[in-house]
Order: structure tokens, then sequence, then C-alpha cells
């Protein structure tokens, strides 16, 4: 029996060792490139400005004036008494329909018809006495004519005929006092009529009552010598607007007639229309900080009063309801628009932030006399002539800074009147790239929306 044979190892060939070194060596080389490209990559992102952008656009914009109020009735009458006295009887309730002449208060008249009476009695007894001076006033006429012709005739004294003159002279007088009296009285019966007449309430138009602030049994206050109180409110609910206050650097938009879309917070996703129908000519009061005496009164800021008529007259909206009005004050179409934060403001090519620094600069190297301060105006005055809109158009990899012109704007696009076309990518965001990062010939990197980074 033979012994088994041991296997002997083989040698490779030179050829193959090569081969194998140089495929390690590529792979070497290969992976050394791949990571000095994504060095460099990485490099560079890191050196550019990360950005956001959108195209021009040909669109309709329509410029909006926005401000917030509360829904009022076009027409509301207070009611409140114009003489005092004890409430007896309300025959409505708050919120209940009227119409023109249905009762609304009625106060007790016992105190006015009283005095009514007593003024009737008057009367009679002023009416009374002018009979009996009216018929002594006759007697002494006669007596006079007789006197006169016997003193013509030489038959009575002098003194006679003077006690006859003025006997005539005092009736005369006391018949007139008699009709004077019975005019007082009149007057006086009129008055206290009037006065009568007004403890009884009646609605001066249809409407609804809108608010109820008194019960039966309450004492009220005429309106004859103090401010009366205030029994209820009627309005008309059908013609409704919403008061609102505008600034005073958006009322110079604002005209009459002008369109509105409001938005009432109890019907969310329901939008009303309107019309300006009211523009206040003066400021409407500014408010106050504090209370009481300890109040100071703050002119930060200017605002003026717009009422907005409510077309829908079938809304069923309430007073005091708070709403949102957006006046549209002028719409132009098929305009060149951006969005309105790419649009920023440059001097000589430097930033706002640059601006400033500049002129706190110069601010601590004055003085501060009178002359410099004068200086320092004029400056402030000549930076703000020199500051140009401008925007940061797209350029390969890098922005151009670009000088425009501007129109209106709504709340998320602005009229490019000049200096862009459309389809030309401009730069969007962020804030603080457009504003303070960016210049002329700076490189940009796009980034996603955080919308899109989202999905």
């Amino acid at each position: 029996m033979s012994a088994p044979t041991t296997p002997t190892s083989t040698p490779v060939p030179a050829k193959k060792k090569s081969r194998r070194t140089l495929i390690i060596v590529l792979s070497v080389v290969g992976v050394a490139l791949v990571a000095l490209v994504a060095f460099a990559a990485t490099r560079n992102k890191e050196l550019a400005t990360p950005v956001t952008t959108e195209k021009a656009v040909v669109k309709t914009i329509t410029q909006l004036v926005t401000a917030t109020g509360k829904v009022q009735p076009e027409t509301e009458v207070k009611i409140s008494p114009e003489v005092a006295g004890e409430i007896t009887e309300i025959p409505i309730k708050e919120g209940g329909s009227v119409k023109k002449g249905d009762l609304l208060v009625r106060i007790r008249p016992d105190q006015y018809q009283a005095q009514v009476d007593q003024q009737e009695a008057n009367l009679v007894a002023a009416r009374a006495t002018a009979v009996q001076a009216k018929s002594q006033l006759v007697k002494a006429t006669d007596d006079f004519k007789r006197s006169d012709d016997l003193f013509a005739k030489k038959l009575i004294s002098d003194s006679d005929y003077d006690a006859a003159k003025s006997n005539l002279e005092v009736a005369q007088a006391n018949y007139d006092n008699a009709l004077a009296q019975i005019r007082r009285t009149e007057g006086s019966l009129n008055q206290f009529r009037d006065q009568l007449s007004k403890t009884a309430i009646y609605s001066p138009m249809d409407g609804s009552i809108s608010s109820l602030s008194s019960e039966i049994g309450e004492r009220v206050v005429g309106t004859g010598s103090f401010a009366g109180t205030e029994i209820m409110r009627v309005a008309d609910l059908s013609n409704m607007e919403v008061r609102i206050k505008v600034n005073e650097n958006d009322i110079v938009n604002v005209k009459l007639g002008d369109h509105a879309v409001i938005s009432i917070d109890a019907y969310p996703g329901r939008k009303f229309t309107g019309t300006v129908k009211e523009i206040s000519s003066s400021a409407a009061g500014t408010g106050a900080t504090g209370s009481g005496s300890n109040s100071v009164p703050t002119d930060d800021v200017t605002n003026f009063l717009v009422k907005i008529r409510i077309a829908d007259r079938d809304a069923n909206l309430r007073p005091g309801m708070s709403g949102t009005v957006d006046i549209e004050t002028q719409t132009v179409a098929n305009v060149v628009a951006i969005p309105v934060q790419s649009v920023t403001v440059r001097s000589g090519g430097k930033t706002s932030e640059e601006l400033q620094q500049q002129k706190a600069k110069e601010q601590k190297e004055r003085s501060g006399n009178d002359l410099d301060l004068a200086k320092e105006k004029e400056d402030a005055r000549r930076n703000m002539e020199k500051l140009d809109r401008v925007v940061f158009v797209k350029v390969g990899d890098t922005v151009k800074i670009r000088k425009v012109e501007t129109g209106i704007a709504d709340n998320t696009s602005i009229e490019v009147k000049s200096g862009l076309k459309a389809g030309e990518e401009v730069v969007s965001g962020s804030y603080a790239a457009i504003s303070r990062k960016l210049k002329d010939g700076t490189k940009v990197i796009i980034e996603k929306p955080k919308k899109e980074e989202a999905k």
C-alpha cells in the first residue's frame, strides 16, 4: 500500500500580482478624490450664503388697508326720559322688535297730572279776573267821557277831571295785567301738559331693543337739567356697519366708496362685503396710560374713525361683534410682482445696519453743539434721500444688486415698475441675508423652504 502524496502550493505569476496592486492603488486614489471633492463642496457650502429665491411673476395686485373694529348698527337711538320719576311700565323685552309709535316706557304721571290740574284751575281764575277787569275798564271809560264833557263846559273842577282820567288808566292797566296772566297761565299749563305727555315714551323708529338697562320700579333722571338716565337703545339691525380706526399713514389711501372685505370673528371662514361710508375728518382720541387722575395722555398713535357699511343684510350680526376689515384702496393688473420681503434699501451699497453704525460713530465724534446738531439733521435728511430700493437677482451661484422702482403692495407681493423683468429669479429670504449679509457678487446657495423639508 503506497503512502499518500502531500499537495504543494503553486507559485503566483508576477502578472497577477501587479494587477492586484494596481487595483488597490486605483481604489485608494478614487477614495481620496471623492473625499477631496466632498471637502471642497463642503467648504464652498460654508462660504456661500444660504438663501431662498422666487421668480418675478405677472399678476394683479390690490393694495389693502387692514384694521380691526366692532360691528354697530348704522342707526341706534338712545332712549332717555325728559322727565324724572319712577318707571311703572316697560312692555317690551331686550332683543324684542318694535314698530314706530309703540309704547316703550311709562313713568308715574301723578305729580305731573296734579300740576296740570292746578294750572287749569289757575287759568279759570285768571279768565274770571280778566272779565272783572274788563267790566271795570268799561265803567271807567264811560266815567271819563262824562267828566270830559263836563270839564269842557267848566262844570267840574280840574281835580275831578284828573281823578276820572287816573281811574281809566288804572282800569286799563288792570285789564292788560289780567290778559297777561291768562297767557302766562296758559303757557304753564301747556308746559305741564307736555311734561305729562312725556311720562309715556314711544318708539321713534322701527327696530329692535339692542340694550335695556332699567327695570320697573327704578327712578330715572330727566334730561331737562342733567344728562338723563339711559333706559334702553332702539337699533335698526338690518343695516349694520363696522367702525374701525385707521392709522394716519394709511388714512390718506382710503376713499369714500372703497370696496372692503370683512371677517367677523363669530363667523370663521365667512367673508362679508362692504363699502367705506364715512371717514372722520379729525383724529380719534388717542387714549391714555394709567388710570384715574394719574392717567397720562399718549400721542404715539394717531387714528381716524372709518365706518364700513356691510352689504349683507341677512347676516344676523349683533352689535359689539369683533371683525377685521381689508379695504381695497387701489388695484393694478398685469404688473411684475415679487415677494414684499425681497425689497430692501441700500445707500451707496451700504446696508441699513452699516448706515446706523456709521451714524452712531459720527454722533460720538461730534461735540453736540447746535451747529453739529443742525449738521446731523441735514446729514440724516440727505441719507434718507439717498436710500435706494434694491433687490438681489440670482445669476449663477452669485447675486447681483439691482435698483428697482416699486409701486403698490398687498399682504404678500409688491409691484415692480422698473428694474426687473418677469421670470428673473430674486432672493426672497432669509430676512437677515437680504437686509444685512448680501452684497453685490455675494456667493449663495439655495436652501429648501421649511415646508418642503418637512415633506
